[in-house]
């Protein structure tokens, strides 16, 4: 019974210090690792989470870029350093699940990290050029039903969310496109626009300036719910394409380890701000949604995405030296 009432009690004392602790935390600047390089969506993200979070708690909050191998050099470093929170990640899907599944990563995307809050997301759009003949899905799936590979399919490289959300429509539907990886979306859409490709899938940030121009017409968007800056555009799941939500989402994680109460005081801290409009707007500028939500949520979505994933990438046998 005294080593029991010991234990009890050493329990007690370190759950009291892990209190005092985070009631004391930050007192020192927090840094948030952003694994691309400044400019790009998953730095715009980052700053405007860190600023907003530093302007409203009186924190330090400093965005730290550290790009390299598709994200993977940021993430890496993140879930090495010390789990005390004051090292943050700003994480999307890309680097967080897929480069670990296409083994190039070194890294667990769940025993490495723990998950903090969802911050925001978008999702992937199909789009062709103004005066493609292909006037919808329907159209699409038809061509490629009758004549296999014939459809040349455009994205902005080998394993990335757009690459693996044609491949999931593709499963979804039992048709075969032609893949045309390219190395980024400038290099895509010049071809997509003089034919040389038949359609082009990327995020919905990355094709809009293209889409209000009027030089690419969506056709559907790989999402659940249209998407507010495409309100017109279909989603799949409405064209009767089950299970083909693909988007891109951006959370704030820390190293496995990191002390719940922390982790209880940041997901508290994040939520306010996402829920605040000019938080939201300043998203939407850059093309995403403000999401929220509790740890747990974030967790559970990262847990899903890996066999979802898994599976997507198996049966399409993606290579990442493709």
């Amino acid at each position: 019974m005294r080593i029991a009432y010991k234990a009890l009690a050493g329990l007690a004392l370190s759950a009291l210090a892990s209190v005092a602790h985070a009631q004391q935390y930050p007192d020192k600047a927090i840094r948030m690792i952003v694994p691309f390089p400044p400019g790009g969506g998953t730095d715009v993200v980052a700053r405007v989470v860190a600023a907003k979070l530093s302007e409203t708690t009186g924190w330090t909050v400093v965005p730290e870029n550290k790009p390299g191998s598709g994200g993977s050099v940021g993430l890496g470093l993140a879930g090495k350093a010390k789990p005390d929170g004051y090292t943050l990640v700003l994480a999307q899907n890309a680097n967080m699940v897929i480069n670990p599944i296409l083994g190039k990563a070194n890294y667990d995307p769940i025993a490495d990290f723990t998950p903090i809050a969802l911050t925001a997301s978008a999702p992937q759009v199909m789009v062709v050029a103004k005066d493609s003949p292909i006037k919808s899905v329907k159209d699409l799936l038809s061509t490629a039903k009758d004549k296999p590979n014939a459809i040349k399919f455009a994205t902005p490289g080998v394993g990335t969310s757009s690459h693996l959300a044609g491949e999931l429509l593709q499963q979804r539907t039992a048709v075969k496109f032609l893949h045309v990886p390219y190395k980024g979306t400038g290099q895509a859409v010049p071809d997509l626009l003089g034919g040389r490709v038949d359609v082009y899938v990327a995020s919905v940030p990355s094709a809009m300036a293209h889409i209000k121009e009027g030089t690419m017409r969506p056709l559907a968007i790989f999402a659940k719910a249209r998407s507010a800056d495409l309100p017109e555009v279909p989603t799949f799941e409405e064209l009767g394409v089950k299970d083909s939500e693909a988007v891109t989402w951006w959370g704030v994680a820390a190293p496995a380890g990191t002390p719940d109460a922390i982790v209880t005081r940041l997901n508290t801290e994040i939520n306010k701000i996402l829920q605040m409009p000019d938080t939201k707007e300043k998203l939407r500028a850059a093309g995403a949604d403000a999401i929220g939500g509790t740890a747990q949520e974030f967790s559970a979505l990262i847990k899903s995405d890996v066999p979802k994933w898994t599976a997507v990438i198996k049966t399409a046998d993606v290579k990442a030296d493709d």
